[in-house]
């Protein structure tokens, strides 16, 4: 991990705060690009920085050497040491100018075309699979995360980043969206990498009707609108290791989902399907969606746009 050379990085703008902080783009004054600066203040022992986050950031290093076209850049790393106890650790990413959320707000009327969602899906889920086959759970996948680049190429950005910041940080105000959580993260369940498929199922409604299909204000809000739709899991599904039992929701039965997304064709709804079942266990995962057949005729059409 470098240290200090934030003298070679010059803030220009503030782009969003998120629960990690504020992000900055900045100049790299050596080579004249643009790039995302990200900070996160990391409590330090006797040691330096904690092991778990030098352990975290190897990994993000490490996955900089697939330099896959799908997940955003790691460009440097800096630590700053800032008294004994706190260290400032800088990630320094590629910066690209918009997110999905302002690309979706941009579609003129009405709405991106099916050919084009099912390009930005297959991006997304592939970008996803190769996280998941390096062992890194994005946990916080959103429109806001997901970068689009000017010619149409998707980047999965702070993904890893839960984990770095998850154990040193600060209580801050900035509420994070319930939106996308899956069930098992509602009911404090274990989960693993198929919580970053049910975001994307969310996502992927989303990219059709140009809004979030669950809006929920509380947790229990949340399920309860989750179960609006896919209806209310048998017994057998509820996990055990929860304090929310099923009891405390009303039966409900699965609703069409054409009925919250219309223009989706019979292939992306079992997809969609898929990616929003309630059991993690029985969800698809990234690496068979990318298999799926909603993605046959893509390649083509990517080809004949060439």
């Amino acid at each position: 991990m470098a240290n200090a050379t934030s003298v070679q990085y010059e803030p220009v703008a503030e782009i969003g705060g998120g629960a990690y902080g504020t992000v900055y783009k900045a100049r790299d004054t050596e080579s004249g690009q643009f790039v995302a600066l990200k900070s996160v203040r990391v409590q330090t022992d006797q040691n330096g920085l904690p092991i778990s986050t030098v352990r975290e950031v190897a990994l993000l290093r490490r996955l900089e050497q697939f330099d896959h076209p799908n997940v955003v850049r790691l460009m440097d790393v800096c630590a700053t040491k800032r008294s004994d106890q706190e260290t400032k650790v800088t990630l320094v990413f590629e910066h690209v100018d918009q997110d999905l959320k302002t690309y979706l707000e941009r579609a003129p009327a009405p709405g991106l075309a099916t050919d084009r969602i099912k390009d930005l899906m297959r991006q997304l889920v592939c970008g996803l699979a190769f996280l998941h086959s390096n062992r890194v759970m994005h946990r916080d996948l959103k429109p806001e995360n997901i970068l689009v680049t000017s010619g149409g190429q998707v980047k999965l950005a702070d993904f890893g980043l839960a984990r770095i910041y998850s154990c040193h940080m600060a209580l801050t105000p900035v509420v994070v969206t319930l939106w996308y959580r899956p069930p098992e993260v509602l009911l404090q369940s274990s989960y693993a990498t198929p919580v970053d498929i049910w975001s994307t199922g969310c996502i992927f409604a989303e990219m059709f009707r140009r809004k979030p299909l669950f809006c929920g204000e509380s947790e229990v809000d949340q399920l309860g609108k989750i179960f609006e739709v896919i209806g209310l899991p048998s017994e057998d599904e509820w996990p055990t290791d929860v304090t929310l039992l099923r009891k405390h929701f009303p039966s409900l039965v699965p609703r069409p989902i054409t009925e919250f997304v219309s223009e989706i064709d019979e292939q992306g709804t079992q997809l969609l399907l898929n990616m929003l079942t309630f059991d993690p266990l029985k969800r698809i995962s990234a690496l068979k969606a990318q298999e799926h057949p909603y993605f046959y005729d893509v390649e083509k059409l990517t080809q004949t746009k060439r």
